[in-house]
């Protein structure tokens, strides 16, 4: 069996046409979903990102791994203490290592791990790609190594493939070229400016306004999207940012369904 898993990171399912958005955001992701199975009741064990892959790849809940924050002691692995062994208990039962028992080749394309000195999530691996820009990657830029790979190694059986995509994460960065294809799209008629001021009046991290001392200021060069949203024109620019970056992803999910039919996998 061969086992391609494509990861893409701030990816809702809200925001796919496969699942009922207005936009026609994912036509490739909506064709795989039209042939496949398409979970509508599926739940993340642990969010944000570092606790959810955590959580994912070491096959344990976070109040198993420790690992329930982005930042901080709860975003380390505890130590194991007097009952370890030559190897950790935890990182002989990751989804890694039990492929690997079973007769699998897993490899992981993905700067992940550097992102969040998060190694965790590639125990167990035989091989790892880091593409080297913490997560500021474009798909463009994500997609050469997976072509590489599947080229020289795609034909073989039993192989587990992790890729991962960050397109839809801030700053929305989608090359120039690719331009907005929703330039003339509305945004969805629940967001009203009532909406906006009421979330303005409202405080706590990533809202519309943050606590004090958690501010733009604390993350020199780094966009969040298209910064405050005072009014439905700034919700519209920072909707667009996003579609467009899954749209992006998704234009690379063809690309990849493309190059395994061409490669006869």
């Amino acid at each position: 069996m061969r086992i391609l898993y494509i990861d893409i990171d701030s990816m809702r399912p809200d925001h796919l046409s496969c699942y009922g958005y207005h936009r026609q955001t994912s036509p490739n992701i909506d064709a795989l979903a039209a042939e496949g199975v398409r979970f509508t009741n599926f739940y993340a064990s642990d969010s944000p990102c570092l606790p959810s892959r955590t959580a994912f790849f070491l096959s344990s809940f976070g109040l198993v791994t420790g690992v329930i924050n982005h930042g901080g002691s709860y975003a380390d692995l505890p130590l194991q203490g007097p009952s370890r062994g030559f190897r950790t208990t935890i990182a002989e039962n990751t989804l890694a290592t039990t492929l690997g028992r079973l007769g699998y080749k897993t490899v992981s394309i993905s700067p992940f791990p550097k992102r969040h000195t998060a190694y965790q999530i590639w125990y167990g691996f035989t091989e790892t790609y880091d593409t080297g820009r913490h997560g500021g990657e474009n798909a463009d830029e994500m997609f050469p190594p997976l072509e590489k790979w599947l080229k020289a190694n795609g034909t073989d059986d039993n192989w587990f493939l992790h890729f991962n995509m960050w397109d839809p994460h801030t700053p929305y960065d989608t090359p120039d070229d690719y331009l907005n294809p929703f330039t003339d799209d509305p945004i969805d008629d629940w967001l009203t400016q009532d909406v906006i001021d009421q979330q303005n009046a409202s405080f706590g991290p990533h809202s519309a306004t943050e606590v004090p001392g958690y501010t733009d200021e604390m993350w020199s060069g780094w966009k969040w999207g298209v910064g405050s949203i005072k009014n439905l024109g700034d919700a519209k620019a920072h909707m667009d940012g996003y579609d467009t970056g899954i749209h992006y992803s998704d234009y690379y999910v063809g690309k990849i369904v493309a190059l395994l039919k061409e490669l006869g996998i």
